[in-house]
């Protein structure tokens, strides 16, 4: 499916290794080394990651520890350019219920404020719907007006901040999805 912007949600493939490469570059050059969004592929491999995804994407097969999830590279459909990752949790352990909701993303740094991570989202709802989760939870660091402006204009409602031991605080948001016809 392609969207207004052009982009399109598809499966990650070795196809992209290189862009995937350059992508996690980018981000670690401007954000860190810890990743968000991205289910692993700051610490493996291209071909590791995409082994623990595939292991990931069934219940059966999912790692102790980690939810069942689903990965989808973010493309721009006219150049075939990775502009950015969306991780989508299909349920919701201790962690993920209080600080990481059901949805990760990045946009790679050089593409940002473009209106991609607000389409990216958009996108990622619709496959959430999909999946029949519904409602949907999201959630961002308060220092992070980006990704709380992303929210908001999917539909995000506040609920509130949830702090963890370590001093960072989350903002946690819902989005329904009934009725939505994206």
């Amino acid at each position: 499916m392609s969207s207004e912007l052009g982009l399109a949600l598809i499966p990650p493939s070795l196809d992209y290794e290189a862009q995937i490469l350059a992508y996690r570059e980018e981000l670690w050059q401007a954000d860190g080394h810890h990743l968000q969004g991205v289910g692993g592929l700051d610490e493996l491999t291209v071909p590791g990651w995409l082994d623990l995804l595939e292991r990931k994407s069934k219940p059966e097969t999912c790692p102790e520890g980690l939810v069942p999830d689903s990965v989808f590279l973010c493309v721009r459909v006219k150049d075939n350019r990775l502009v950015g990752i969306i991780n989508i949790r299909h349920t919701l352990n201790d962690y993920l219920s209080r600080f990481g909701g059901h949805i990760g993303y990045a946009i790679r740094p050089d593409e940002r404020r473009k209106g991609y991570a607000e389409e990216q989202l958009r996108l990622g709802l619709v496959e959430c719907q999909k999946l029949g989760i519904d409602p949907v939870l999201l959630t961002c660091l308060t220092d992070n007006a980006a990704s709380r402006r992303t929210i908001i204009k999917n539909g995000g409602v506040y609920e509130g901040i949830a702090a963890r031991d370590d001093g960072s605080r989350f903002e946690r948001y819902w989005i329904d999805l009934s009725g939505r016809k994206d």
